[in-house]
């Protein structure tokens, strides 16, 4: 057994995905999801748990993950989805059903991963992935997975993350939407990085450039927890991917083609990628601009509960390693304390 699995008070082994990966990609739809025994079971309920799921993103996106709001999807989990679990269903309404009890289970996972509690995160992805097969949904459990290949990116098993992709998107062709896929290939592109091989992420961040183009230009359904996935966030998502690589040339050029995004809505994206911009001009021997969009970035996370958005600004600290003895950059690094509790 790899060590490495397993990181001394991490809360997180990345060995912990292996089974339940691994019959996703063996069999990523159950056989028939009726059910008859308790409370019936009808639309008025499923559109209830959207709404949920629903409110949680948008609290998730403006506060973080360890806002109140945010982290009520788990009481919606246990409280009203579990009872609904064990009630009488349709086929239909049962594969629904599944189905969007697992996009609560992966909002429950993303909100722990978010502040920190890696090994509850894992355990609602786990789920998350086992609902969706029981709901039939492959483009769902696609989505799924690629969210799982992140907090394992995050936790520093990108060639893990790669394969956890790269599995998502070839089991997934064929059944999900082009903007499904492409968000796998953004986040293959991302682990690529880590990973340090620069060929593999620019082809991946093509791919997914190439399928971004698909989605756009396709009238048709797509489930709406991919409505985020647009040029933009693959723009500030490339401009991470080179600056992981420490190019940061394409990483400002890609960041020229992000759009801005309102703070007040997207408060914790646009903290994190202030950070990101800022350390690519670091690497660029820019201090000046690097520190203004350092500053402006806790500005703006000082309002969020995200333990992951702090991450970037703790990158963004290291990157100021050659310049610790200037005033700017003590009082910086004394803000990052103080007002985030980021040790420099």
């Amino acid at each position: 057994m790899n060590r490495r699995d397993f990181l001394t008070g991490s809360g997180f082994a990345v060995s912990a995905f292996t089974t339940p990966v691994t019959r996703w990609l063996v069999t990523p739809a159950d056989g028939s999801a009726d059910h008859a025994d308790g409370q019936q079971v009808g639309r008025a309920d499923l559109d209830e748990l959207r709404d949920a799921a629903d409110e949680a993103r948008r609290w998730d996106s403006k506060y973080g993950g360890g806002n109140w709001k945010a982290n009520s999807v788990t009481a919606c989990l246990t409280e009203r989805a579990a009872p609904l679990l064990r009630g009488s269903f349709s086929d239909a309404v049962g594969r629904e059903l599944f189905s969007v009890t697992a996009e609560l289970s992966r909002l429950a996972g993303w909100t722990a991963f978010d502040v920190g509690q890696h090994d509850a995160a894992q355990r609602h992805f786990i789920q998350a992935l086992r609902l969706a097969r029981a709901g039939r949904d492959v483009q769902l459990g696609c989505y799924v997975l690629t969210t799982m290949a992140m907090q394992s990116l995050l936790r520093g098993f990108a060639s893990e993350a790669v394969d956890m992709a790269q599995g998502a998107f070839e089991r997934a062709k064929g059944h999900a939407a082009p903007r499904v896929l492409a968000f796998t290939k953004l986040i293959e592109a991302r682990a690529q990085a880590r990973a340090n091989d620069p060929k593999a992420a620019s082809r991946a961040l093509a791919a997914s450039e190439t399928l971004l183009g698909l989605a756009d230009a396709r009238l048709g359904d797509e489930p709406g927890w991919i409505d985020f996935y647009h040029h933009a966030r693959l723009s500030a998502d490339a401009a991470e991917v080179f600056r992981d690589l420490k190019n940061p040339k394409a990483a400002l050029a890609w960041n020229q083609q992000a759009a801005a995004m309102p703070s007040g809505v997207f408060t914790r994206s646009v903290g994190m990628r202030l950070a990101i911009v800022g350390t690519a001009h670091l690497q660029a021997r820019d201090l000046d601009q690097g520190l203004d969009l350092g500053n402006r970035s806790v500005d703006i996370l000082a309002r969020v509960q995200s333990s992951r958005a702090k991450d970037y600004v703790r990158e963004f600290t290291d990157a100021l390693a050659p310049w610790r003895r200037e005033p700017a950059v003590r009082d910086f690094l004394h803000r990052a304390r103080t007002e985030l509790s980021i040790a420099a």
